[in-house]
């Protein structure tokens, strides 16, 4: 049956829609789906062929969906990130990236026989993992803190190194491949070096000033970042054959490096992005895998991938490691976990499809090796790590902790009581005073919205498994009780009061999120504040036969607010209401109780007026 332009157009953002909404279902990364359904619709069904779609506008859609893929990931890339993680993570950086370079190459090379050109641009590509498929691994995984923290930034720091890398590698053999003598070939080369460094970092720099002193309107900010980067994209490829990546790579590495630039905004908006364009890419890059071309590389490729997946990723965390006090249980773990993600799958289209219109004939099997790479990682890595994490006995023993939307006052002497019965907490929120007064009282902070595509990678939520919302802001409040109903559960979101039961039906808040209401008894955010104003404090009571839980009511004259309780099996639960609680000797409770109790107030102000005068 022939079918229109426009329902095939229609169909991919349907289906890409469809499988972001599968992965987020099932906590697995996107991309394994995109691939999956990207197959499905083309070569397994035939009905999705991008080449009949879209005709020569193909190669410039990919290449400027691949140019913004780059640039986005590259404006995660921040000097003091790498310098302020650890000696793993540096090491991994540099040492992690030649040995996984070094032994894709040979591999592919000696393997499949496939030309050194090709080899070296496949070992290249082999060294990204990306924060978008290690992020959704690690909320199934649930890793001790230290291996988290690890494996994220390697993934958000390796992401545009390795594009970086891999951009370099092919300006170099598509210089090599335009110029018939060496001088030549090294004139092309670095004259798509010294354009993509100078023009990346001249629009980088006019951007971030243009950003820095609101030359452009906020609404713009996005918008106008997107348009001038394809601007300078077009122009760079202009003035040097193929230099365009480089450029735009370069160009969101200065970006993120400048002071005072507000770039936050531009990468939430790549949340709508991935959606609306990169997720639809991966279905087209997808639909164009043939399988007479995976099978043409046979047994060859299970062996290619099995020394990655075995032999270099080992290799570079065992020497990353030399001089840390990582133990073997931590190698090994980390020995297993590196699963390829979106820019492997989106460079990898582009640059075959530009090395074999340079003749490069083994170009076609740069592809299907890199896509069955992504999807035996991911498959395998994600089917096996949690196991893994349990046997090696590395995995968080539960998700007990406490996310606080919120970093006020209030929020942090609740987080602060928390931390001293040890249980692990973050707080959250987008105000920068809040956020540096928490810090100062070194809590764990996020300075954010805790729901956006930064806080997916950026967030660390080990060991944390319920929201706490104690904040004013209404509309953030609903956004993250929806956002985390679906990952915690109904019994673990739980939210204040906000005192509009009263109001008419169209302004009362969805029933989803009422169901969440009733906080510490159904006080609001309003009350509290005050309470906290008035000078009442959070305190831990630890309960005996000498002192029950009618004597803690009586000695504070029933003022107190019980907040949370800590039971004999050392299990914290928040308190929704007094009355449903029965606190037991050994249990603890925390509570906001007044600055003196009541009836001691009384009996000082009466002792105070019957002391006789003095002679």
């Amino acid at each position: 049956m022939t079918v229109s332009t426009v329902f095939l157009l229609a169909s991919i953002g349907v289906l890409s829609l469809f499988c972001q909404w599968l992965a987020w279902r099932v906590r697995m990364p996107a991309i394994l789906f995109l691939l999956a359904g990207g197959i499905a619709a083309g070569p397994l069904l035939g009905f999705l062929n991008p080449e009949q779609v879209f005709g020569d506008l193909l190669f410039p859609v990919i290449s400027l969906a691949v140019a913004i893929i780059l640039f986005e990931g590259s404006l995660t890339l921040r000097y003091e990130e790498i310098r302020g993680h650890g000696k793993m993570v540096r090491n991994l950086i540099p040492v992690g990236s030649i040995v996984t370079c070094f032994i894709g190459t040979l591999a592919a090379r000696w393997i499949l026989d496939v030309s050194w050109e090709v080899a070296l641009l496949f070992g290249a590509i082999s060294i990204v993992t990306g924060p978008t498929v290690i992020a959704p691994l690690l909320r199934s995984v649930r890793p001790d803190a230290k291996l988290a923290n690890i494996l994220r930034w390697e993934g958000i720091i390796i992401d545009p190194v390795g594009a970086l890398l891999a951009v370099l590698v092919f300006e170099g053999i598509v210089s090599w491949g335009q110029g018939n003598v060496f001088g030549h070939s090294m004139y092309i080369f670095g004259k798509t070096l010294a354009v993509g460094f100078i023009l990346g970092a001249v629009a980088g720099w006019l951007n971030g000033i243009a950003l820095r002193k609101h030359l452009l309107p906020q609404y713009l900010h996005n918008a106008g970042t997107l348009t001038f980067m394809l601007g300078v994209y077009a122009l760079s490829n202009e003035m040097a054959h193929e230099s365009g990546l480089l450029t735009v790579t370069v160009m969101g590495i200065w970006m993120a490096n400048m002071k005072q630039v507000p770039i936050d905004s531009i990468l939430e908006f790549k949340e709508s992005l991935s959606v609306l364009l990169i997720s639809a890419l991966f279905i087209i890059l997808a639909a164009r895998v043939e399988f007479a071309a995976i099978a043409e590389l046979g047994w060859g490729l299970v062996l290619v991938l099995a020394l990655l997946m075995l032999v270099a990723r080992p290799a570079s965390i065992f020497l990353s490691a030399i001089g840390t006090s990582l133990n073997w249980r931590d190698k090994l773990f980390l020995s297993w976990i590196a699963p390829r993600g979106i820019v492997a799958a989106a460079v990898s289209a582009l640059f075959a499809f530009q090395l074999q219109k340079l003749g490069y004939e083994s170009a076609g099997a740069l592809v299907p090796l890199v896509f069955m790479l992504i999807i035996a990682t991911v498959t395998l890595q994600s089917l096996t790590a949690r196991p893994l994490a349990k046997l090696l006995k590395v995995a968080e023993p539960g998700e007990y902790g406490f996310l606080i939307l919120g970093a006020n006052p209030v929020a942090r002497k609740i987080g602060l009581a928390l931390k001293k019965l040890e249980v692990p907490v973050v707080l959250a929120d987008t105000n920068w005073e809040n956020v540096k007064q928490a810090r100062m009282e070194d809590l764990q902070v996020y300075f954010g919205n805790p729901v956006s595509e930064h806080a997916s990678t950026h967030l660390d939520l080990t060991g944390i498994g319920n929201l706490l919302v104690i904040s004013p802001y209404k509309h953030m409040n609903s956004l993250a009780t929806y956002h985390f109903l679906d990952w915690f559960g109904n019994d673990s979101v739980l939210t204040l009061a906000e005192g509009d039961q009263d109001q008419k039906a169209r302004h009362q808040t969805a029933e989803k999120i009422q169901m969440t209401r009733g906080l510490f008894g159904g006080v609001s955010y309003a009350k509290l504040a005050s309470l906290v104003a008035q000078g009442y404090s959070v305190k831990t009571t630890q309960l005996s036969d000498e002192f029950t839980f009618d004597d803690f009511l009586k000695k504070y004259d029933r003022q107190a607010l019980v907040l949370f309780v800590l039971d004999n099996r050392e299990h914290i639960t928040p308190v929704k209401s007094i009355s449903d609680i029965k606190p037991e000797k050994d249990w603890t409770l925390v509570s906001l109780v007044p600055p003196q109790p009541r009836k001691e107030r009384r009996e000082r102000h009466i002792g105070e007026s019957q002391e006789p005068a003095p002679a």
